[in-house]
């Protein structure tokens, strides 16, 4: 164990999205909506869903991990932690951090833990593996992001307001020490703000209750079992907070937002994220957006930008990026690394 504190980086970086595309079309023929609306609100024209004994919310994590593991030159066997973001685990407990360590074959004990803070969940945990590196107690960590939100949502006319915004997926990074003076995840910033916990909320199935599994078989309560957002406020709030956190992780290390050579925010809603450029006065080049092609992926949609931003080489050596999300609780955070 090395004692002595050092910057962590990202070595290696994938993701998985399943193959089912659902475009606006097909959720046209499910509830009363059209495209224009979709696009005009949320800038998603397709997501992908899950197909249902192929893919599940372990699985596709570990299709992503095996990617990052492999741009990072590792096996399996090489990573010592393992710290899983997700809203949507495969079961009620365990959580879904041990099932991936047993999808990829890991046969060493490695701790292995899930992050419940939903859009922000995979920043959050980028920086909890930012620590355990810092401090030398790890070197190999392997930090997830996957959802699988089409299952428990309201595909009707009564759910359309938050049911066209979701998608699944995966994504994955492996971080270790960095080597580089002044490179790797220069800091990190967490941030929530529990008075607006209503606001985006699946309240159902509560364990405060004398017995859940009666309620859930009560058909007239099946409403609590789906999102409820509070768009408006959500929104309200979305364009206050990323701004700030951004320009927090930039402060604290001396920049200015022209320095920024890639902005990779949490895919919420092309207004939010056209919103939040327009605030930090940045070139459509130094910002990233996938909304469009896969729809909110919660936790799982930061890895799966910042994957597909450095396969389109947008990303080099030597780049700063800042990564930023906002979401339910209310949560924010952001993580700035010069690559």
């Amino acid at each position: 164990m090395n004692n002595s504190l050092r910057n962590s980086e990202i070595a290696g970086v994938g993701h998985y999205v399943p193959e089912r595309v659902v475009t606006n079309a097909d959720l046209i023929t499910l509830m009363d909506t059209t495209d224009e609306w979709i696009q005009e609100r949320t800038g998603i024209k397709e997501r992908r869903w899950f197909t249902e004994g192929v893919d599940t919310t372990a699985n596709m994590a570990a299709k992503a991990s095996r990617r990052a593991l492999e741009m990072a030159g590792l096996e399996p066997d090489d990573v010592q932690m393992i710290v899983f973001a997700t809203l949507s685990p495969d079961y009620f407990f365990p959580g879904s951090g041990v099932l991936l360590q047993r999808e990829l074959g890991i046969k060493a004990p490695v701790p292995a833990f899930d992050v419940r803070n939903q859009c922000s969940g995979f920043v959050y945990a980028l920086s909890m593996a930012d620590q355990f590196i810092k401090t030398g107690m790890y070197d190999n960590v392997l930090v997830v992001g996957s959802e699988i939100h089409s299952s428990g949502l309201d595909i009707s006319t009564r759910g359309r307001a938050v049911s066209v915004i979701f998608g699944d997926g995966a994504g994955a990074v492996v971080m270790r020490p960095c080597t580089r003076e002044g490179h790797g995840v220069l800091s990190t910033h967490l941030h929530s703000q529990g008075e607006h916990a209503e606001e985006l909320i699946v309240k159902e199935p509560s364990s405060n209750r004398q017995d859940r599994t009666a309620f859930i078989q009560n058909l007239e309560n099946e409403v609590e079992l789906y999102p409820v957002m509070n768009g408006q406020n959500v929104f309200k709030h979305a364009v206050v907070r990323f701004p700030q956190v951004i320009k927090e992780a930039l402060d604290a290390n001396g920049y200015q937002p022209q320095d920024l050579d890639m902005l990779i925010p949490h895919q919420a809603n092309l207004r939010i994220t056209q919103y939040v450029q327009q605030k930090m006065g940045l070139p459509d080049n130094k910002i990233f957006s996938n909304i469009q092609r896969y729809g909110n992926t919660t936790a799982a949609s930061v890895p799966i930008a910042l994957s597909e931003a450095m396969q389109e080489g947008r990303i080099k050596r030597g780049d700063l990026v800042c990564l930023a999300a906002f979401g339910s609780g209310f949560t924010w955070a952001s993580a700035l690394i010069k690559w």
